[in-house]
């Protein structure tokens, strides 16, 4: 397993060569098809003809018109992942239920129905450990979605020769483009008009996630906006999740901080965050010849191949069906 966990006992395989990325944002849906690869080569030139990017402006209510949309466009092929927004999921966190894993999905269902929205008839789900604190009980991180909602994204996509063989969210996809490290490295990352993920990922498993409120229109800061206010802010709860990290998770300091800003002013910003860290700071580059497309890095980090890692290190993401 990895981070993009495969649903294939409901979803029948498709033998084509491209995969694809599909990433639903609160203003529109990204698509991203390219050869299969994996996040840390670099394409075969060869195979460079099949590659779209392509973007739908909608809202949620119109994401299956945008899919089709997506199809009109293109002559799309291939084995699809689907990228949920924050809208569209929820996370919690329990103490890990001492059930054989056969059983594990069918009781959590109960167990959540109160700490969150989605009746349990109608919920999706799966989990990953989560790290352990000093002396602590086991936990779990539970990622649950609405069953009709999966429904109608997956019948849109699968189109033609397009067929769904997993279902993540953008904290998944976004770790997915980090090339494995034995180090721990913090992730500034955000898609156009969406709020700041702050991951912390270490051997391909992410031991810590938030959202920063505020900061879905970064894009349009001026530099001395950038400079005196908003990396301040940002800086601090970098700090913050940091500290977390290695107090309270008794981990390693982090090695590094990447960066992937979908903005014109992103190589300031790196500038400006690194004078104020004390490990560097660096662009989190994309797969080359994609990594002009960094406003798709969601959908781009869903269609590369799961980055293989010790089964010990494993980690659940997405939904199973």
């Amino acid at each position: 397993m990895s981070f993009l966990t495969k649903i294939s006992q409901l979803f029948s395989k498709n033998n084509s060569n491209q995969r694809l990325g599909i990433a639903f944002q609160h203003q529109g849906v990204s698509l991203c098809s390219i050869p299969q690869q994996k996040s840390d080569h670099v394409v075969d030139e060869k195979t460079e003809a099949k590659v779209i990017f392509e973007h739908e402006k909608a809202n949620s209510a119109n994401f299956p018109r945008a899919i089709q949309a997506l199809h009109n466009k293109s002559d799309l092929e291939g084995n699809a992942c689907l990228v949920l927004n924050e809208a569209q999921s929820q996370i919690v966190q329990i103490d890990k239920p001492s059930l054989p894993d056969a059983e594990m999905n069918s009781a959590l269902k109960w167990q959540i129905k109160d700490l969150v929205s989605i009746s349990p008839n109608n919920m999706v789900l799966d989990y990953y450990d989560a790290p352990i604190l000093a002396g602590g009980k086991e936990k779990i991180n539970v990622v649950c979605a609405s069953l009709d909602e999966l429904k109608k994204l997956v019948e849109a996509t699968e189109q033609g020769a397009v067929k769904v063989n997993a279902i993540t969210t953008q904290e998944f996809a976004f770790a997915n483009l980090l090339a494995p490290k034995s180090d721990a490295n913090l992730l500034v990352c955000q898609q156009p008009n969406e709020e700041i993920v702050l991951l912390i990922v270490k051997q391909n498993k992410i031991f810590f996630q938030r959202r920063l409120r505020g900061f879905s229109q970064i894009g349009n800061k001026s530099a001395e906006e950038l400079s005196f206010s908003v990396i301040d802010d940002i800086g601090l709860e970098i700090q913050r999740s940091t500290d977390y990290f290695e107090r309270q998770l008794k981990q390693a300091p982090i090695k590094e901080i990447k960066v992937l800003l979908p903005i014109k002013l992103e190589n300031l910003f790196i500038e400006k965050l690194a004078e104020n860290s004390i490990v560097p700071v660096s662009l989190l580059e994309l797969p080359q010849p994609y990594h002009q497309h960094r406003e798709y890095a969601a959908a781009i980090g869903a269609s590369l191949d799961n980055v293989p890692y010790d089964k010990e290190a494993e980690v659940l993401a997405g939904v199973n069906l």
